[in-house]
């Protein structure tokens, strides 16, 4: 956070204004402004995401970024037909891997909605999470970190669309991360280097 604590964005080591969040790490910098708020497509890697954003769930990010290699290695790279062949052998496998968060209900969550998924006709996970994405028009820039919503009507809506199709973990606070760090919404502050519009 900034020395004043105001949620405004602050300068970065090369001087540019960030979102706060950002500058703790040089992990998070990375992640900030190369990835977090850009348009991500593809169902394999929506699934990575929201199975991530579901492990995040209790932890702070950080924890996920930092041991995302884990995840993709024990996970077969996200690929949704992949994860959904898993065993049962997998499952203790994944419980016993210390590169991954070992949370049992997180894993079973990710493996069930894998199971799920395989049978979704190809783009329908992408086409689902991205119908819930706001006008961007309409939607105010945020100028401080208290400006940035933890759930919103359009969040609220996706988490119970994926809920009606069979997905698990996928409240509405993990639904609106999700879009946060998928692009549907871009919630880098007004004075970021690395808003979009």
């Amino acid at each position: 956070m900034s020395d004043d604590d105001s949620g405004a964005a602050v300068a970065g080591p090369d001087g540019g204004l960030r979102c706060p969040w950002a500058l703790s790490t040089e992990d998070y910098v990375s992640y900030h402004d190369e990835e977090w708020g850009r348009p991500v497509h593809g169902d394999d890697a929506l699934f990575e995401r929201l199975s991530l954003e579901a492990f995040q769930s209790g932890l702070s990010w950080i924890t996920i970024l930092r041991r995302r290699p884990g995840f993709r290695t024990a996970f077969a790279g996200f690929r949704i037909a992949s994860v959904a062949e898993f065993t049962d052998a997998d499952r203790e496998r994944l419980l016993a891997d210390a590169g991954i968060i070992r949370n049992r209900a997180k894993v079973d969550a990710t493996i069930a909605n894998a199971r799920v998924l395989v049978d979704w006709a190809p783009g329908d996970l992408d086409e689902l999470i991205w119908s819930h994405a706001p006008d961007a028009a309409t939607r105010p820039v945020p100028k401080t970190l208290s400006d940035v919503p933890a759930v919103t009507d359009e969040s609220t809506a996706l988490s119970k669309a994926l809920k009606k199709r069979g997905l698990c973990f996928v409240g509405p606070t993990t639904a609106y991360a999700l879009m946060q760090a998928c692009g549907l919404v871009d919630d880098h502050l007004a004075d970021c280097v690395a808003r979009q519009g």
